[in-house]
């Protein structure tokens, strides 16, 4: 796989005159990129899907889950107080420990409790006008909650992390070899299409499509890479201790529990509540009780006097010194993400974090995730990553059907066959170093795929044959 070939000569490499230099460079970058694809595509199709229903999803749930997500409001009446619905919750599950209230997104809608039990995370849903508990789902198995686990580990935790992290970084190569050969095949397309060459119309569709997702392609992957295990997590450390930064924001009022309960649609980039350990952190004081009693209404108050948008999350004290946060909605726009932790017996401000106190590569991020998740700009954000999730399907449809119709006959796979001339571009090669410096497991898939190919597929005929490698040079053993 090193070179990069194919049973039959590629029709652009064929046509665009004597086979130079730059005939060489489209063979092996169209290697490259066949390659790439085999990896990629499958992983592009599950992201692209998954990512169509995380778009949808504030559509998609309350359809799927009306009895739970959908009220109608009795003439008369008014919401119950949130401490109130919160009684309810609790009633009905005695054993769990709640975690957060979300307030209803429109007059329509329940109330949401997250809540911990033995049997893992639930999201309670309270009717806010009879205050009664509609139910309960498990977050993790609706639909949107599964496509988020197929989105960011293929539902296989760490290992199905680091295929996505292989994957994206394929992708990146994937995306440059495919513009040069846009760009270089250009010529050899129009000739086709003016010759009516079959599947030519074909290959001119997947070209230009590349070219307009290539770039969005690109930031998502760039956009994506603080989430990941290996790059973000180590380039996490190395901001940290070199550089006095963070691509998150940690907040150090923060006193509850991790809550990883919260809902993962929360458009916070900070981590909320977040205990820091070694942090000193403020702390509600317990012998205020003989002033008065903070409820999660009180929250809400503070929070709306405070300037907060609703509808506001509130993380609800994991002990008698924690505090009640109270996330304000953020959802179309990071900067006016905040945070107020507010004391549970006196009510007062603890603390405030906002998007003001954000290190600045963590501005960057959370403008960053708005925009991969297609919400910064609103309805066009959100149409216009529609839009691209189609696109990169098509491409991962036309791609290998352009393969199977010129794929040769017999015992062969099809791949282009051409060596990346590394020795005589420099520049080339120290782009490849680089980007395998820059992404280590792109370096080390690289340096596998490399000893596979020189190892392996070129000493044994049948892999030789099948993958389109050239012999071994004589003397090369």
């Amino acid at each position: 796989m090193g070179e990069v070939a194919t049973a039959s000569v590629p029709v652009e490499a064929e046509k665009t005159g004597p086979r130079g230099k730059g005939s060489g460079l489209f063979r092996a970058f169209w290697r490259w990129h066949f390659y790439a694809s085999f990896l990629v595509i499958p992983v592009l199709l599950i992201l692209a899907g998954t990512g169509l229903i995380y778009l949808f999803r504030f559509q998609i749930e309350p359809m799927l889950h009306a009895d739970l997500m959908k009220v109608q409001q009795p003439a008369g009446l008014v919401a119950q107080p949130y401490s109130s619905q919160l009684d309810q919750a609790r009633q009905a599950f005695p054993d769990a420990t709640v975690v957060s209230m979300t307030e209803p997104s429109a007059p329509n809608r329940s109330t949401v409790f997250s809540v911990d039990t033995e049997a893992g995370p639930r999201d309670v849903f309270v009717d806010p006008y009879e205050g009664k508990v509609l139910g309960a789902l498990n977050p993790d198995t609706t639909l949107s909650g599964g496509a988020i686990l197929l989105h960011g580990e293929l539902m296989v935790g760490r290992w199905g992390d680091y295929v996505i992290e292989i994957a994206a970084c394929w992708a990146i190569v994937m995306a440059l070899t495919g513009y040069f050969l846009f760009l270089r095949g250009r010529v050899a397309r129009a000739r086709r299409r003016a010759a009516g060459a079959a599947g030519a119309v074909l290959r001119s569709r997947h070209g230009r499509t590349g070219a307009v997702l290539g770039l969005g392609l690109l930031f998502l992957i760039v956009s994506g890479l603080p989430w990941t295990g290996v790059w973000g997590k180590q380039t996490q450390e190395l901001v940290t201790t070199k550089a006095g930064t963070s691509f998150w924001a940690e907040d150090p009022g923060a006193l509850s529990n991790p809550t990883s309960t919260l809902d993962e649609s929360l458009p916070h980039s900070h981590a909320v509540p977040w205990g820091l350990g070694k942090t000193d952190v403020p702390r509600s004081n317990p012998a205020d009780k003989k002033r008065s009693v903070a409820t999660v209404d009180t929250a809400i108050a503070v929070g709306e006097r405070n300037g907060l948008r609703r509808p506001m999350t509130i993380a609800l004290p994991a002990d008698d010194e924690g505090v009640y946060s109270a996330i304000g909605y953020a959802f179309n726009d990071p900067g006016k993400e905040c945070t107020l932790h507010v004391d549970q017996y006196g009510g007062r401000v603890v603390s405030t974090y906002g998007y003001a106190d954000y290190p600045a590569l963590a501005k960057v991020v959370a403008q960053g995730i708005a925009l991969h998740e297609g919400r910064r700009l609103g309805t066009l954000n959100l149409w216009v990553t529609t839009v691209f999730c189609l696109g990169v399907v098509f491409m991962c449809v036309t791609g290998p059907l352009m393969w199977w119709r010129r794929r040769p006959k017999g015992k062969a796979l099809g791949a282009p066959r051409g060596r990346l001339p590394l020795r005589a571009t420099p520049a080339l090669a120290v782009l490849v170093v680089a980007l395998a410096l820059f992404l280590p497991l792109f370096g080390i898939t690289l340096v596998a795929v490399l000893l596979l190919d020189q190892l392996v597929l070129r000493r044994v005929a049948g892999l030789r044959a099948w993958f389109n490698v050239a012999p071994p040079r004589p003397g090369s053993d």
